[in-house]
């Protein structure tokens, strides 16, 4: 790839006034940012995308000293200052006389330190939730509102903005969106704003409409020493940042429930609905979740199309957009509802990996009969284990024993509105049927993962030679298949001689739709 020569030139560590050995280059479709040991200077793109215009320098540096005015508000200690960026001699230098760029100057955060790594590494606590959302309500208590603002909080605007998305992704439907779950989103969203405009005017009288951040995620959370920060707002455009308060807190209300936290949404809310005593915004959370969710789905469905991004960021992209469209219709259809996805198959037929894989894609958890039967006899998950087809910990009374505990922990789960990914056997019928018992509430699905034999030897052999969960060798194998009984229950069946990509599609395709 070639890069414009300032961009290129900015590499260099000699560029900048601290020490640095090197300089680490990141982009997204708008910024070039560079990250330092310290410090990150990001440049806008001379781009013109309808929605923003970098397309002058004129234009780049207002907007980079907007971007430093609006995040000081919720990330003073963050954001320090805009610089010049020109050439001297021939090279680059920072603070430049006549500048032919400008970039942020950003204090680098602590890796770790933002919420998603947090609810990713299971260290986040319910009290870091309860002090974001008490940190949002005092930001939005003293963010500007005034005639100008509150017209973006109009029926009328909220409106065109919907219909904008709808009309944007009519080309993903039957991709990424259902032709089913598009007209009911679309339904939902028009009844919605038909029979509540007495509620969303009075939103707008009463001063609820201000100049919010846009854009709150887990990513743009971050907790350092005795303060909470929150970066990264929208600078570029008042339609995304003007907008109700409840539509702000909505969109990381949102984002935990796509990380599979819904127990945190729940605790985010209600700091904040008790900290702004605001009676009425609980009534709007669920339809600006859904609308906040489709805006998402759309922004990736925009990206899984993009020629310039490679194919695996493209196929990330697909299940992020099916991911968000699924949650904006759960939204819709009367609030988030969590699923239960059970794999099941014979060892060796690639379930544990599809199961893996699945979970990782769409943030769900995923609890393993292997790691749970070891976990009760005390056993390291991937210390082997020599033992006979149902003998020691294979026994009847250790399965049975096994399958209630992985029944009992994903009740536990799914009680939080957290979903789970079952991986196991599952090669009794009473064993799907007290699962699906349990997991009444949730969206239950069935996956079956099938091979031949040639297909099952390759993989056992290969399984002897990494670290795994699994004992079950060639033998067990035809044991198991001797015993495995035939569910009539719905189920997907998964082929496992096509590569994992085609396999993961197809389940998520089947999961989501």
């Amino acid at each position: 790839m070639t890069l414009p020569p300032l961009i290129n030139a900015l590499l260099d560590p000699a560029v900048y006034s601290e020490p640095a050995t090197k300089v680490i280059l990141r982009q997204t479709h708008i910024s070039y940012l560079f990250f330092t040991p310290r410090f990150v200077y990001k440049v806008k793109k001379p781009v013109n995308l309808g929605f923003l215009d970098f397309s002058t320098l004129a234009k780049r540096r207002h907007y980079c000293e907007e971007e430093l005015r609006l995040n000081r508000r919720c990330a003073p200690e963050v954001y320090l200052e805009v610089v010049g960026i020109g050439f001297e001699k021939g090279r680059a230098i920072i603070g430049a006389k006549r500048p032919v760029e400008y970039a942020v100057k950003m204090r680098r955060l602590k890796p770790g330190a933002c919420l998603d790594n947090a609810i990713q590494g299971n260290t986040v606590t319910t009290a870091m939730i309860k002090k974001t959302g008490n940190a949002i309500a005092a930001f939005h208590e003293s963010a500007a509102t005034g005639k100008h603002i509150s017209k973006f909080g109009s029926s009328r605007v909220i409106r065109r903005n919907v219909e904008e998305n709808f009309s944007q992704t009519m080309p993903f439907i039957g991709r990424c969106i259902t032709a089913r779950n598009w007209r009911n989103i679309k339904s939902y969203t028009n009844g919605f704003l038909l029979n509540n405009k007495t509620l969303l005017a009075s939103r707008v009288r009463d001063g609820f409409i201000r100049d919010c951040h846009g854009d709150i995620h887990a990513e743009h959370v971050s907790f350092g020493k005795g303060r909470l920060s929150i970066i990264d707002c929208i600078e570029f455009n008042e339609r995304f940042r003007f907008a109700d308060t409840i539509s702000d807190l909505a969109f990381l209300s949102m984002d935990l429930d796509y990380l599979n936290r819904h127990d945190l949404s729940k605790i985010l809310e209600a700091a904040y609905l008790e900290k702004t005593g605001d009676e009425n915004g609980g009534r709007l959370l669920d339809f600006y979740k859904c609308y906040r969710a489709y805006v998402r789905g759309k922004v990736s469905a925009f990206k899984s199309k993009e020629p310039e991004v490679d194919t695996d960021e493209r196929r990330n992209a697909w299940i992020d957009a099916k991911v968000h469209f699924n949650l904006s219709g759960l939204y819709a259809s009367g609030g988030f509802r969590p699923k239960a996805v059970l794999v099941r198959g014979l060892s060796g037929t690639g379930k544990t990996t599809l199961a893996e894989s699945l979970a990782s894609a769409v943030n769900f958890e995923r609890i393993s009969s292997d790691e749970v039967r070891k976990g009760l006899a005390k056993i390291p998950a991937l210390k082997a284990v020599k033992a006979g087809f149902g003998k020691g910990i294979y026994s009847e009374r250790w399965t049975e024993k096994t399958y209630d505990a992985m029944i009992e922990k994903a009740g536990e789960y799914l009680k939080q509105g957290r979903s789970v990914v079952l991986d196991a056997t599952f090669a009794r019928l009473a064993f799907i049927e007290a699962a699906k018992e349990a997991c009444k509430g949730a969206s239950f699905h069935v996956i079956e993962c099938a091979a031949d034999d040639e297909t099952v030897k390759k993989h056992i052999l290969k399984r002897t030679s990494e670290p795994s969960s699994s004992d079950a060798d060639w033998r067990i194998y035809q044991r198991q298949k001797e015993s495995f009984e035939q569910t009539t229950m719905p189920c997907v069946v998964i082929p496992a001689n096509r590569p994992l990509h085609n396999n993961l599609k197809t389940t998520i395709g089947k999961i989501f739709d």
